[in-house]
């Protein structure tokens, strides 16, 4: 097994439980952390043979793009995405951080993060 990290995606989208949150944007930051069975892919030297890190970036980026009140609701469906269209994840964790976030004090991010295990096909 091996891990992929995709570190520190800043995105700009339009979430938030406020309606000016939603209306004006902020500025988010994004990690992500696979893990897959890396071994073929040390071997073969092949795209095709790993987890692709341009396809987590581009999960995560469509994904924030769509508003959605809760930062839960945005990882979720990171997670989803991901675990659906890559069938070599076994496991996979989100952080989504809003960046300065519109809360009394001096607060420089708020995070969220969720990690699931692909489940297990019974017979």
């Amino acid at each position: 097994m091996g891990i992929i990290k995709v570190e520190n995606i800043r995105v700009f989208a339009h979430h938030g439980c406020l309606p000016e949150e939603t209306k004006i944007g902020s500025d988010y930051r994004v990690d992500l952390e696979v893990k897959a069975n890396l071994k073929t892919s040390a071997k073969t030297d092949e795209l095709s043979d790993t987890v692709d890190y341009v396809f987590l970036n581009k999960v995560v980026r469509e994904e924030m793009a769509q508003p959605s009140k809760l930062l839960e609701t945005v990882a979720k469906r990171i997670l989803n995405r991901i675990f659906s269209e890559d069938q070599m994840v076994s496991k996979a964790t989100v952080s989504v951080s809003k960046v300065n976030p519109p809360i009394a004090g001096d607060v420089e991010m708020v995070t969220i993060k969720m990690t699931e295990k692909r489940k297990k096909h019974t017979k």
